[in-house]
């Protein structure tokens, strides 16, 4: 833990008191989001000490050319940024001409800050002295709708406490936005049309290179002790920007307030030449309804998603915050309404990690959206894959692939590699095996195979194409061989035999092969399709099975457990216990060349293998793996923690599953790895779920039935969630001397409970 201000509640993120040293971290906790854009928690008003400003519009980005030291062929030629976009929060406010900017105030009081995760809003409260000693008390409330997407709404309310003044509101929008992460200091994003009019202003702006074309809006209101009433706007414009100013005169305790209706929309949804008309269309339907009622819909949306989503723990509330803050940034940022869009690592909170979506979507994000949500939400996760295969066999192509081989990005927004790390582009290829896993667990999970023969399969016969062309034959090992790959563990690059890739690559292809067998007997149809579009011949399949027999793994007889690649056992094998402090983490503390050369795991590697194939390995193998790698690892990425929380509960070890769970859950509440600032680790956030459905619950899937053998950490009373299996909802609730499930509906359920199978109707006891 390195930083400790977000105080304890179930249902709330909550800061008190102004620290300007937290503003930039608080930016990115509070964030809002509504699947289809979002933003960082910057104030409305003007603030001039550090902050990052950001806002966000899901499947928007630039082709920011990479920055290379020296090209190597096949390298990607631009980085795809996900853009900052227009600005429509702001609200400059002056108080008797006295402009009101926190990091110049006299004073600030009584600040408080929460973001309420059961209603789904941003809500900041603080009492300022001003340079000209006018006191003010402002309240602010912001959110983005989940009803209508293209739709934020903001109340700022302004009370002067000790004197009559005259307050100034200047709403604006500011097309005029840059990107802190870009690599060349390009410009992203031209203006095309300003207009304003009846409280209402367009910006109308296009991105360079990719047009995506996007209005920017807002309509403003006043109030003044909660009635509405008429103000003359002075309209201003500039090159970028457009605001609207309102000034009113007020009577000291007297609250007056503005409202903003704004947001987006995109040539994504709308022709580009009724951008405007699109948004007034918005703005109508927004102001006929006013904030009041708008915040109401939100509180009643937000309602219906926990209604599914929600983890309950009795009895530890840090653990209780933590679980919700993740499932609220999730749905935050993904809703499956739009098959085009994807998960971002950073979600809506910053611009690192820049594209849409890694592997990170199909390893960990999936199974939260299959259990939580309607099944077809998963499936379009799978589908926005499967519209991008052409362009990953484009990908490996430009790498020397032929054939129709798939290589699917490491990073991406519209399908083509964007990634501008040489050892991450070229060499983690372990990512194509997600694409194929993530199919497999679908279907064991939902029981849809209707998506293999549709579009499945296409892509396991491309990925297989893949895997059997990077193999190649070693006269001395007389195995198959991959070299030069980085496995999950970053910290090891250019390695040959990653025993996770290896094993990955062998299963993709013997899956692929089961599924080709399995259409040819009983879809026949699509099979003789498939087989005709993809041009595979018996000759070819006979290829990969030579591979998958034939693959090699590296094993150490002395330890008994296989090795993360070869020759790990040539560096100095240090327990990270030996670290101090002021080394962690290692990757902002040590030389790349160092880490290099160390020991020292990033994340599960070899038992990220054991994770998603548990299955084909004993418990004692699994303790034999996890006792040699997990004291090496430093868990300095966020998909490490969940993945030990999870084999730590399956060996029993609760103290020590319990640590990892709140490591993962309050990740960035607690700030663990020194870089909330940049943004929230979004994806992680559903191996938190993971930890706890699938750790604590020991929720797996068993001859096609759901398996659970819970076990409870100390520190909880009990714990309960829903799952959607199959299209019933189960729900789960485990506590210390019993475990109890209710299904919805009048249809039975069996389940299995520490093996043994149970008959669920309404309430089952164990």
């Amino acid at each position: 833990m390195n930083q400790d201000y977000i105080k304890s509640d179930a249902w709330s993120i909550i800061e008190e008191g102004f620290d300007a040293t937290h503003v930039e971290s608080s930016e990115s906790l509070f964030s809002i989001g509504n699947g289809a854009m979002g933003q960082r928690a910057n104030f409305e008003e003007q603030y001039s000490g550090d902050t990052f400003q950001g806002n966000y519009i899901a499947g928007v980005f630039y082709p920011d050319k990479t920055k290379v030291g020296w090209w190597k062929n096949g390298y990607p030629e631009y980085f795809a940024k996900v853009l900052n976009a227009p600005n429509w929060i702001g609200i400059n406010v002056s108080v008797n001409n006295e402009a009101l900017d926190l990091h110049t105030c006299k004073e600030v009081k009584d600040f408080v800050r929460e973001l309420n995760m059961k209603e789904g809003y941003h809500q900041r409260s603080f009492v300022a002295v001003m340079p000209n000693d006018l006191e003010i008390k402002v309240t602010a409330t912001r959110f983005l709708s989940i009803v209508d997407d293209e739709l934020g709404a903001i109340n700022y309310e302004v009370e002067v406490l000790n004197s009559d003044a005259v307050i100034k509101f200047m709403p604006y929008l500011d097309g005029g936005i840059t990107n802190r992460d870009a690599n060349w200091e390009e410009r992203f994003w031209q203006t095309l049309e300003i207009e304003a009019e009846n409280n209402q202003a367009f910006v109308v702006s296009k991105t360079l290179k990719t047009e995506y074309h996007v209005g920017a809006y807002m309509q403003s209101e006043i109030t003044i002790g909660g009635e509405k009433i008429q103000v003359e706007g002075e309209v201003e414009k500039a090159d970028d920007q457009v605001s609207i100013s309102y000034s009113v005169k007020v009577n000291k305790g007297e609250k007056i307030a503005l409202q903003k209706y704004a947001g987006y929309v995109t040539d994504m949804n709308h022709q580009r030449d009724s951008l405007i008309e699109a948004a007034k269309n918005v703005l109508s339907k927004a102001t006929i309804s006013g904030f009041a009622q708008l915040l109401q819909e939100q509180k009643e949306a937000w309602a219906q998603i926990w209604e599914m989503a929600d983890i309950t723990i009795d009895g530890d509330v840090k653990a209780q915050q933590g679980i919700r803050f993740n499932i609220f940034q999730l749905n935050q940022t993904y809703l499956g309404k739009d098959e085009r869009l994807n998960i971002g690592p950073k979600g809506f909170t910053g611009e690192k990690y820049g594209g849409s979506t890694y592997w990170d979507t199909e390893a960990y994000c999936i199974p939260f959206y299959m259990a939580t949500k309607d099944q077809q939400v998963a499936r379009n996760l799978l589908t926005y894959r499967y519209n991008h295969l052409e362009k990953a066999k484009e990908n490996a192509q430009k790498l020397g692939f032929t054939n129709g081989a798939a290589l699917y990005p490491m990073v991406t927004m519209n399908g083509e590699e964007s990634h501008n790390e040489w050892e991450i582009t070229f060499e983690e290829i372990h990512r194509n095996g997600a694409m194929v896993f993530a199919i497999y667990n679908y279907v064991r999970f939902t029981d849809d195979y209707s998506y293999v023969p549709e579009m499945g399969l296409e892509v396991m016969i491309a990925i297989a194409r893949f895997w059997q062309q990077r193999a190649n034959f070693s006269k001395d090992k007389n195995k198959y061989v991959i070299l030069g790959v980085t496995g999950p563990n970053e910290y090891e690059n250019n390695v040959n035999n990653n025993w996770y890739t290896n094993y990955l690559a062998k299963w993709c292809i013997v899956y692929c092969i089961e599924n080709i067998e399995k259409i040819k007997a009983e879809y026949a149809e699509d099979y003789t399709r498939i087989m005709a579009k993809t041009n595979l011949e018996t000759e070819e399949i006979a290829k990969w099975n030579d591979v998958a027999e034939n693959m090699y793994f590296p094993y150490s007889e002395e330890f008994g457990v296989y090795l993360q690649q070869d020759g790990f056992l040539d560096k100095e094998i240090e327990p990270v216990s030996t670290l101090t402090k002021r080394q962690r983490p290692i990757n902002q503390n040590w030389s790349w060349d160092r880490i290099l050369r160390s020991c020292y795991i990033k994340q599960a590697d070899v038992l990220q293998g054991f994770y998603f194939f548990e299955d084909h390995f004993s418990e004692e193998n699994l303790k034999k793996h996890f006792d040699f790698y997990e004291p090496i690892t430093v868990h300095e990425s966020s998909l490490s923690p969940c993945v030990h929380s999870i084999q730590a509960a399956k060996l029993g070890r609760m103290e020590q599953a319990y640590t990892f769970y709140l490591r993962t859950s309050r990740l960035d509440l607690d700030d663990y790895n020194h870089e909330v600032k940049e943004g929230c680790h979004i994806t992680s956030m559903a191996g938190t779920w993971m930890s706890i459905v699938e750790g604590f619950g020991g929720m797996r899937v068993v001859n096609d039935k759901l398996s659970f053998t819970p076990k409870l950490p100390r520190q909880w009373k009990s714990f309960s969630f829903k799952v959607n299996f199959r299209n019933q909802i189960l729900k789960i609730n485990i506590g210390k001397n019993d475990t109890t499930f209710s299904v919805d509906g009048n249809e039975p359920m069996t389940v299995l409970l520490n093996g043994e199978a149970v008959k669920v109707q309404n309430t089952v006891n164990s």
